[in-house]
């Protein structure tokens, strides 16, 4: 609420001076200002000034006052304007920011995902190793190799050893080995069963303990001997020629075309289904010309 406040009269003088009058009056004039109901004020300011002078009386007192209300409304309106876009330019400025922080974070957080996943593929990498002649691995305690249908372990041990002082247990998903009285040379789970009714160890040229282990699934390759032990890179596993000779037609089929897969996944190639399937819509494309396979995919 606006109060204008109260000053005396200096003068008991009309208020509207002619223009060769050089001397003027002022008179005290006291309204509180409603917010909501503006007239009124203004009301009350032009009850004021017909009491006090005759200026409303003039010819140009109503141009005189519309004027003023044009410059008061335009000056008004641009200030509501001129803070209306600074509003919107600091919206935009926060609206802005926030985008930026956001795309930050999401780059930010694309690139440790991209960082972990190197990092996890080269762990993977560098914990497989090449495969010895024998497609297993040759270790500080003992060696293996492998076919599809049996694994083939080699621990050394003291010359002269007999097979009295000899621990061996086969199970079919265990195996331990080692000597009396001293702390055992492997010992763990498989990392496939085997059949323990058809594996068998012995000791030859008295210095090396030779195990032979019978595999329960003979499609399929070992990473490793016992589980927790260093892993081979099965892609890079190669069977002889002369072993697949000696397999069944079916079997040999089979493994020749897992050989086929782990060199064409090891070059980024697709695979023999993969190739399978894309020979059907070759096939199916030239078939039906008029139809569109721009986005057909194949998984």
């Amino acid at each position: 609420m606006a109060i204008i406040s109260d000053f005396n009269e200096e003068e008991q003088k009309p208020a509207h001076s002619s223009p060769s009058q050089s001397e003027s009056s002022s008179s005290s004039f006291t309204a509180s200002f409603d917010r909501s109901n503006p007239v009124a004020f203004l009301e009350r300011v032009f009850e004021f000034i017909a009491e006090e002078s005759d200026f409303l009386a003039t010819e140009t007192a109503e141009k005189e006052i519309a004027s003023l209300v044009r410059a008061a409304g335009k000056k008004k309106r641009e200030q509501l304007k001129a803070s209306e876009e600074r509003e919107k330019a600091e919206r935009k400025r926060r609206e802005d920011l926030k985008a930026s922080e956001e795309r930050a974070k999401a780059e930010k957080r694309l690139k440790e995902e991209k960082e972990l996943k190197v990092e996890g593929t080269n762990k993977e990498e560098s914990a497989s190793r090449v495969p010895n002649k024998g497609n297993g691995l040759d270790l500080e305690k003992y060696s293996w190799t492998q076919t599809l249908q049996e694994v083939n372990v080699n621990v050394p041990v003291p010359n002269g050893t007999k097979s009295r002082f000899v621990i061996c247990e086969i199970k079919k998903n265990h195996l331990k080995v080692g000597l009396k009285g001293q702390p055992p040379i492997i010992e763990g789970e498989l990392y496939q069963p085997v059949k323990p009714d058809d594996c068998y160890w012995s000791i030859e040229d008295q210095n090396a303990l030779s195990i032979l282990l019978t595999k329960h699934d003979q499609m399929e390759w070992w990473k490793c001997l016992v589980k927790g032990d260093p892993e081979i890179d099965t892609q890079k596993v190669e069977p002889e020629n002369s072993k697949l000779s000696d397999l069944d037609p079916e079997t040999r089929q089979t493994v020749e075309k897992m050989m086929f897969d782990q060199r064409q996944k090891s070059m980024g190639l697709p695979t023999s289904d993969e190739l399978q399937k894309q020979e059907i819509l070759k096939k199916f494309m030239a078939e039906h010309p008029e139809m569109d396979f721009s986005r057909a995919k194949i998984s």
